[in-house]
């Protein structure tokens, strides 16, 4: 089966469907894992764990907007961590919804919003927890992976 049959048999329903599916599945994931304080919220934060101990790291979000569209920095460090992810063995995905990722993993300590542009779920090697959100994540990284859309786009719910 080449990669046109492969496309031409998901319809454009199914395939929104499933992005929709997944922003559910991240939503639920990103609220788990924030209560199991197994999340790193920061580009320049993220870096350091990955650096520290990319065995901990069990999915990555990269996210941005129209204002960030065009900054290079920003683009180049996504580029330098979804190199980094592929080589490791961990699910990356995008989301072009910064300010509901930034709602999602709460305020620092001076009740700023986070920096959301790159958040890592983690969990320790020594006893990883499970979460289905996060096998049905891998399951959709894989299928996308499978018609080569190495880091796919999801779309969050409505609030």
């Amino acid at each position: 089966m080449t990669l046109e049959e492969v496309q031409q048999q998901e319809s454009p329903m199914e395939n929104a469907d499933r992005v929709l599916s997944a922003g559910a599945a991240l939503e639920e994931l990103l609220v788990a894992a924030k209560k199991q304080e197994s999340l790193t919220v920061g580009v320049y934060e993220s870096a350091k764990v990955m650096n520290v101990d990319p065995d901990s790291v069990a999915f990555c979000v990269l996210a941005t907007d129209e204002e960030y569209e065009w900054d290079i920095a920003l683009q180049i460090h996504f580029t330098l961590i979804q190199a980094f992810c592929f080589d490791n063995d961990i699910n990356v995905v995008r989301v072009n919804d910064i300010e509901r990722l930034a709602d999602l993993v709460g305020a620092d300590e001076t009740g700023e919003p986070k920096d959301a542009h790159c958040i890592l779920v983690t969990s320790p090697s020594a006893d990883p927890w499970k979460h289905p959100a996060l096998e049905q994540l891998a399951l959709f990284c894989d299928e996308s992976r499978s018609v080569c859309d190495w880091v796919p786009a999801i779309t969050l719910p409505e609030r």
